[in-house]
């Protein structure tokens, strides 16, 4: 195994670990479970997409682990690629590493969108993982990730590691938890873009499309829709007729509202190989002779400082992973559930999708108002 040496790092188990030196007064009286688990040692890493709120969750796992518990906490970097290969790149995380990244958007540690087990019949990379786990002398991986990352960290826990999951997506599709950190503030931002959009549309008396992002579900064009004050909602989960949307459009026009708002979701399905904003665009502007913008919102949902909900969810799921590691209840992932924090086996979760049903309450409360989904008559 190839052993590299930098200033100002330590070598821990055959690796370059980043030093982050705790102190401790000699005079502090440590609770029997802190001086339990002060032998464990944990690693996170953040894997898929970065999202807000994913620092805010490192720091709930990993200020639990140290003040709690006293456990050593070691931060793996770019997600489990940060486990592949010989020459890795762990930081010990401590509380001065720690600080200071609550209210920070993107992730202290690095993603990646590695998939360790796709093609693992051609490559060892999963095995790769476990004998670095081991090497490191974890006693468990806490994988902060969306749906991809829950898959893993389950197959994961089949081959025998010690595995918590925490579940982080702006998509809110992750399947057993009622909301995922990330989301919010994803819906934050595109509700904001959407209410700017309004006085533009009015005052040029246009058709404004704005795509949000869902491939899957349409948990944020429905959210960020009703909140922006939408007229027609398009998302994955329910089929549409583009007939439809221009009768809606062409009905409001007679009715003395010479401009409309259309949010979709990237992900809907259309008859089409144009993308699904640019197709909308079209169809309604060649039916309606209305002037119709687009208006792709992008990459800008992930990005910037995690809201107050965010960073508060984010804080209570990863401190629930660690009571977790401490329990030694491995193998499952944590959740919120009616308001509670809880968890629930990561092979429950694993492989499936949260999706909207037609019958959501702001779906039918947006029918009682005239919003339109697109869905034909009857």
């Amino acid at each position: 195994m190839h052993v590299f040496y930098t200033p100002g790092r330590m070598k821990t188990e055959g690796f370059c670990v980043r030093s982050a030196k705790a102190k401790h007064s000699p005079f502090t009286v440590y609770h029997s479970s802190f001086i339990i688990c002060s032998r464990m040692k944990i690693g996170i890493l953040s894997s898929g997409g970065d999202c807000p709120g994913i620092n805010a969750a490192i720091r709930g796992v990993g200020k639990t682990a140290l003040m709690n518990y006293g456990m050593t906490v070691l931060g793996i970097h770019n997600g489990f690629f940060g486990l592949m290969g010989v020459d890795i790149d762990v930081e010990e995380l401590g509380e001065r590493s720690l600080s200071g990244i609550l209210n920070l958007g993107g992730t202290i540690l690095g993603t990646s969108r590695e998939k360790p087990f796709k093609n693992s019949d051609r490559d060892n990379k999963p095995d790769m993982i476990s004998f670095n786990y081991n090497q490191l002398g974890l006693d468990c991986l806490v994988c902060i990730g969306g749906n991809g990352t829950q898959k893993t960290a389950n197959k994961l826990c089949r081959m025998g590691l010690n595995v918590i999951g925490v579940p982080k997506t702006i998509d809110n599709d992750v399947w057993g938890t009622d909301i995922t950190f990330g989301f919010d503030t994803a819906v934050n931002i595109a509700t904001e873009a959407i209410d700017r959009l309004h006085s533009t549309a009015s005052s040029h008396k246009r058709v404004m499309v704005v795509e949000v992002m869902g491939h899957h579900a349409g948990w944020i064009a429905l959210y960020a829709g009703m909140a922006g004050g939408a007229d027609v909602i398009l998302i994955p989960e329910i089929k549409f007729d583009i007939r439809k949307v221009n009768e809606v459009i062409l009905d409001r026009s007679r009715r003395g509202k010479p401009y409309s708002i259309v949010v979709l979701a990237e992900g809907i399905k259309v008859n089409s190989k144009k993308r699904p904003v640019d197709y909308v665009k079209h169809a309604v502007e060649e039916a309606t002779h209305i002037e119709t913008r687009e208006a792709v919102l992008g990459y800008i949902q992930r990005g910037g400082n995690p809201s107050p909900f965010d960073r508060n969810l984010a804080t209570r799921l990863g401190g629930h992973a660690t009571e977790l590691v401490a329990e030694r209840a491995f193998g499952r992932m944590v959740c919120l559930q009616d308001g509670r924090i809880s968890s629930l086996p990561l092979s429950d979760v694993s492989g499936k999708l949260k999706l909207v049903t037609p019958d959501h309450d702001l779906i039918v409360q947006g029918r009682r108002m005239g919003i339109s989904f697109g869905e034909k008559d009857g």
